[in-house]
């Protein structure tokens, strides 16, 4: 994370605050989620460089970026197309060359190339989103934050076998809503 500059994917009226640690908004109601939280989400995917990763909730693409250091492939899918293809500039710009940004809705996740060895959703589900949990491959990770907004929201941990999903709870978090279908904006 200290390599990439987080600076680039902020509008730059609040530039200012891109190394601090906390969320920062981008438009659309989003934000740019803060570094302590992405270093944590990311780390617990235990990416080993091989990996075909979904992310859901592209925002400023600065998560993708992160994601496409340490995956061999990242799927990210975003609901608003503004942000979708400003996200796919700044990432093609920047030479991350292993992500692809599609927009749609995230709750669907993107079946065209599941399954999935990992999965990470940045915006709060208020219940387990099992299409999501669908398109994860055996032995994959999932990590969202889950529950009420405006209640208490935790990152979780599924882990998928032969016999089923374990959860595992990790930090307390408040998250932007994870939103239902594809956002027509501009």
């Amino acid at each position: 994370m200290a390599s990439l500059p987080r600076h680039m994917f902020i509008p730059a009226p609040m530039r200012a605050h891109a190394y601090q640690d906390y969320a920062v908004p981008i438009g659309f109601g989003v934000t740019i989620s803060q570094p302590f939280v992405v270093g944590l989400m990311t780390g617990t995917l235990a990416l080993e460089g091989h990996e075909r990763v979904l992310e859901v909730g592209t925002g400023s693409g600065y998560q993708a970026a992160v994601l496409s250091r340490l995956a061999g492939e990242v799927v990210s899918i975003e609901r608003y197309r503004t942000l979708a293809e400003a996200a796919r500039a700044r990432l093609a710009k920047l030479g991350y060359d292993n992500v692809e940004i599609v927009v749609g809705d995230g709750l669907a996740g993107w079946p065209e190339r599941a399954p999935y060895d990992r999965i990470m959703v940045t915006a709060a589900a208020e219940r387990m989103p099992e299409t999501l949990v669908d398109q994860l491959a055996e032995g994959g990770v999932m990590l969202l934050p889950l529950g009420p907004q405006g209640g208490t929201q935790h990152i979780v941990k599924l882990t998928k076998t032969s016999t089923g999903v374990s959860r595992e709870d990790l930090i307390p978090v408040r998250f932007v809503p994870l939103l239902p279908g594809q956002a027509h904006e501009l």
